[in-house]
């Protein structure tokens, strides 16, 4: 349960005072407005514009009042005094429900700017998840950030923006009573804000204390995640059961979900001791602006009118100061929150590959595709996967890479499809280097038959057009030559049937009919070069077979980059590369890698060895 690296900056956020939170105020303010602003002009403008009107009201409201207590307590008869207070009266009821009319309204353009501010900021936060070079995800680092962007951070966006706004109506609100006040009388007003001090400190160290727990347990909560989808998901479900996994699962969980509830019972108690003492000093400040109140009535510092007045603008601002510490509380925990979704973007956008000013226009096809003395590391990685690899490969071959397990053959693939850039050596097409392409323009000129395939939950169509326009027969084409539209008419509802039994009317797939649709959406992306990555590791011998004679088929014309441990697939080749820990030790076709009598033709006498053998003899049974 150690805390992650990441955490680390939580002890300046412990530091954090009251005076820095409003320092920080104006920027997250700001911050929130620019937001809002960019969501919904009109909403915004409505939102604050009503606020401050209705502040006007308020104020208006409270001066009227000591008129009509100046008419209530002047001598005279009763009835002559009551219709000396009506026109007061008028005002007073004519302010308050114009008040009311204009905070309906601003929370009307506040509640609408919800769900724009939503909308928005999900929208960029999978703009960027989709389009950051793959390694970002392969970083811990970029990846418990994203969690928090994610989990926390974007639904803090919208809270932000309400809260913002809930601050200027508070903050409205007590301008109103303190400006009332200081026309009644200017020593009541420093004794009004001075109610704001306990209660400020309180909601400040509870909300801080809430983040730096939720800081602390991002972690712990990823770690509960993946093990609920573990214990709840459908695909491990055979696996959790055939190796009796349930204790152990649940083991692990409970002592994650005790290590939280520890935390959030220690949190809970920290927060109390903190808003009881907030609640005691409060009591304190608002008995003392009652006691200066009555000493300027004992005094003949105010009438008694004024005095009335003033009981009500005590009772308004402190109501309006009670919401502004609470939306300023809130702000600046959001804001915290928030914080993390724009320091993630920022980040994001940081390692989006960008157009270079040198750029190129990326051709249709190529003649030649070379990989020069490439080297690559993940991040986090000790060794480089691939060391100083190079590489060609020309227009309508067959190019076979091979090894043993974590030798670097996928890497060197997702590199030459743009999944990876190289940390050293470039990858050209034509003798122009691919970092001179718009990589997303670069993908659109290679398919990619990959080992580890995605089980789309969408329909049979859309797992093999992934998105792309339907051309005429190109859906059915692709499918037949890789033998998906025998999967297809299978299903009950044809290309329309949803892949996925969580949902109603939904089907689930055999792990070959699945690889065979994995197969047909490499085919339906009609692109110069494929490059397939194990396409045979769910098939039986037949399909396998059936399957390397299709791809040698649909790839007439096109170059083929092959990688797969059946070395009896790939005799064909026109050129194979053998890679051992990230280099290239072997390269020629199989007769003369064969005559070489190296690591190929050792791992292809060892598996044609497998085949050939028989079961061993009962004793006694001649020997032939």
């Amino acid at each position: 349960m150690a805390q992650p690296k990441w955490n680390l900056h939580t002890a300046t956020l412990a530091e954090t005072s009251l005076r820095g939170q409003a320092r920080q105020l104006p920027a997250l303010i700001a911050q929130a407005t620019r937001l809002a602003w960019s969501a919904s002009r009109a909403d915004t403008a409505a939102a604050i514009g009503l606020n401050l009107a209705a502040g006007v009201f308020t104020a208006f409201g409270l001066l009227a009042t000591t008129g009509v207590l100046n008419a209530l307590f002047a001598a005279g008869p009763t009835p002559d005094r009551v219709r000396a207070a009506l026109p007061s009266l008028i005002l007073v009821g004519v302010a308050t429900t114009l008040q009311a009319a204009l905070r309906a309204g601003a929370g009307w353009a506040q509640s609408r700017l919800t769900p724009q501010v939503d909308r928005m900021v999900e929208i960029r936060l999978f703009e960027l998840t989709t389009r950051v070079e793959l390694a970002a995800l392969d970083d811990a680092d970029f990846h418990d950030a994203m969690e928090r962007a994610n989990l926390r951070g974007m639904r803090a966006a919208p809270a932000v923006v309400q809260t913002a706004v809930d601050v200027l109506t508070g903050a409205v609100g007590l301008v109103a009573a303190a400006g009332t006040l200081g026309v009644l009388h200017p020593v009541l007003l420093p004794l009004l804000l001075l109610t704001a001090l306990p209660d400020g400190w309180a909601s400040v160290r509870a909300a801080r204390l809430r983040y730096l727990m939720l800081l602390t347990l991002v972690s712990a909560e990823r770690r509960k995640w993946i093990l609920s989808d573990l214990m709840a998901n459908r695909d491990p479900a055979a696996e959790v059961r055939s190796f009796t996994m349930r204790g152990f699962l649940l083991r692990q969980y409970d002592r994650i979900a005790a290590y939280v509830r520890d935390a959030e019972l220690d949190l809970a108690r920290r927060q109390t001791l903190v808003r009881v003492s907030g609640d005691a000093l409060q009591g304190v400040a608002t008995a003392g602006v009652y006691v200066s109140l009555g000493l300027l009535l004992w005094l003949g510092k105010i009438p008694l009118a004024v005095a009335g007045t003033a009981v009500l603008a005590i009772r308004t601002g402190q109501t309006s100061l009670a919401n502004l510490v609470y939306a300023t509380n809130r702000v600046y925990e959001e804001g915290l929150y928030f914080r993390d979704y724009l320091d993630f973007c920022a980040e994001a956008e940081r390692r989006i590959p960008q157009v270079p000013a040198d750029g190129a226009e990326i051709p249709d096809g190529f003649d030649r595709i070379t990989v020069e003395s490439l080297t690559f590391a993940y991040p986090g990685a000790t060794d480089p996967s691939l060391r100083g690899v190079t590489i060609e490969l020309r227009r309508g071959e067959v190019v076979a890479l091979v090894g043993e397990n974590g030798s670097g053959k996928t890497t060197l693939a997702k590199i030459i499809s743009g999944l990876y850039l190289p940390d050293a050596g470039e990858v050209r097409w034509d003798g122009v280097s691919v970092h001179r392409f718009d990589q997303e323009l670069l993908r659109e000129r290679i398919a990619v038959i990959a080992q580890n395939y995605t089980h789309w939950p969408m329909s049979a169509r859309h797992n093999i057009t992934m998105g792309r326009a339907e051309l005429d027969g190109e859906l059915a084409r692709a499918a037949r030559a890789a033998g998906a539209d025998q999967v297809v008419d299978e299903l009950p509802h044809g290309y329309e049937t949803l892949l996925d039994r969580r949902f109603e009317n939904g089907h689930e797939l055999s792990g070959g009919q699945w690889q065979r649709l994995a197969v047909a959406r490499g085919f339906y992306r009609d692109a110069p070069l494929l490059i397939c990555d194990e396409p045979t590791a769910a098939l039986d011998a037949r399909a396998e077979h059936a399957l390397f004679e299709r791809i040698r088929t649909h790839a007439d014309g096109r170059t083929v980059l092959l990688i797969t441990h059946r070395l009896a697939s790939v005799r064909h080749a026109d050129r194979i590369y053998v890679l051992d820990h990230g280099r290239v030790i072997e390269q020629g076709d199989h007769a003369a890698l064969m005559a070489q009598g190296g690591l190929y033709a050792e791992l292809y006498g060892l598996q044609a060895a497998a085949y050939r053998a028989g079961p061993e003899p009962a004793p006694g049974t001649p020997q032939r």
